[in-house]
Parts: C-alpha cells; sequence; structure tokens
C-alpha cells in the first residue's frame, strides 16, 4: 500500500480550460490504482467527475470502452477536447454524478470527485470553479451520493474506485460502501502537502478539529470496493 507521494503517472498531454480541474496529486494516485486494474479492450469503464478527462483517457489508451461524466460545461468541453487531440473515442456527457448513465453498467467506475470541506453548503451547481472541489461542511456532498449509487451502475465483479482526502472520513466510506453491498477496503493512501485550497481553509479546518495545529500535509485514500 502506498503511503509516500509517488512519481506522477504520464497522463500524456491535456489542456484544461480555466476553472476546470486539473491532474494533482490525487489524480495521479488514482491512476495507479487504475493501471494496477488491468485494462483490456473488453471492459467497459466510466469515470465520474472526469474533469481534464486525464483518467478517462489513461483508461482509453488500454482500449477499454469509456464514458466520462462531469457537471461542468467547460470540464466536458475540455474532456472532448483532450479526446480529439489524443485521438481516442470517449464518450463525454454533461451531468450529475452517474445520473446520465443510470441504466448502465460498467466493469469499473473511477472517480476523482469534490471533496474540499467547505464552510458553507449549497446545493450543486453547473459554474465556478469551486464547483471541482467544494464538497459542503463535512466534504461528503458527492462522496455520499457516490457511495449510494455506484453498486447499481456496475456489473457483478465490477469494481469502483474512489479517491478524496482522509479528512472528509475513510471509514465512513467504507461502512457506507459496506452497507450498500460491496466489499471494500483502502487501496492506497499518500500523504501529500496542503494545496492552495486547502491552505486557504486552514483556520477553519483546524477550528473544526479535521486539522491539527502543526499539520501541513493531508493524507489521500483510494478506495476500492467490488460488487459481487
Amino acid at each position: 500500500m502506498t503511503t509516500a507521494a509517488a512519481p506522477p503517472v504520464d497522463l500524456g498531454s491535456l489542456w484544461t480550460l480555466p476553472g476546470v480541474y486539473a491532474p494533482q496529486a490525487d489524480t495521479h494516485l488514482l491512476a495507479r490504482a487504475l493501471q494496477a486494474e488491468g485494462l483490456d479492450a473488453g471492459m467497459d469503464v466510466l469515470d465520474v467527475c472526469t474533469g481534464s478527462g486525464a483518467l478517462a483517457l489513461l483508461a482509453a489508451r488500454s482500449g477499454a470502452r469509456v464514458c466520462a461524466i462531469d457537471i461542468s460545461r467547460r470540464a466536458v468541453l475540455t474532456a472532448r477536447m483532450n479526446a480529439a487531440r489524443a485521438g481516442h473515442r470517449i464518450r463525454v456527457l454533461r451531468g450529475d454524478l452517474t445520473g446520465p448513465v443510470a441504466a448502465r453498467r460498467f466493469d469499473l467506475i473511477v472517480s476523482n470527485p469534490p471533496y474540499v470541506p467547505a464552510p458553507y453548503t449549497r446545493t450543486a451547481r453547473s459554474h465556478g470553479p469551486d464547483l471541482a472541489w467544494d464538497a459542503g461542511l463535512g466534504g461528503r456532498r458527492a462522496l455520499d451520493r457516490i457511495c449510494a449509487r455506484a453498486h447499481d451502475v456496475l456489473r457483478p465483479n465490477g469494481a469502483l474506485l474512489l479517491v478524496h482526502s482522509a479528512l472528509c472520513g475513510t471509514e465512513e466510506t467504507l461502512d457506507r460502501l459496506t452497507a450498500s453491498g460491496l466489499r471494500c477496503t483502502v487501496a492506497s493512501r499518500a500523504f501529500v502537502p496542503f494545496g492552495p485550497v486547502m491552505t486557504q481553509r486552514l483556520p477553519w479546518l483546524r477550528a473544526q478539529g479535521l486539522v491539527g495545529p502543526h499539520d501541513d500535509t493531508e493524507e489521500l485514500v483510494v478506495i476500492r470496493a467490488e460488487r459481487p
């Protein structure tokens, strides 16, 4: 299990519109977990909260059939442009989490959803750069909904790979996925320096008891959940 930041994965040349989440440490941690799945041309892969499309493109390079979803119009455009530039056929849809493909089933779901705790609550919206990271007071606004929906979008023996900060509650995610009927474990972990958004919110995070007074890193986790 990874416990320190490993070298970045080669995600190719990616272009991002302003306000679209560019690949960072969590993307690379999830990309390594995706590579470990041994993708092949017979698999159907879903990338939820695709952002730049980096993970969708990584899956497509293996020959897998890939669908990617994001609620942000700019992210959808970015992912489509990156797929076209790379010469890969990826179906990129705009919508809320798994909503656009609720009737389909996949062999593998990957997701790097918004998970940064925010000192306010609001409903999901379709614009604004903070859409890529803000996830409500506990950081679980998207995570809980993914946990609730993943089982029904996976084929038997299919798996979900989900990355988020341990600040959001690793055990909470494991418990919710288990309760939904999935077998789950923490596949990898990494400690990384706080990024710009987390650094800006440190006073509030410390006041909430989410971050210690001397902490300067956060733990990222990739959770793997399999449908029996």
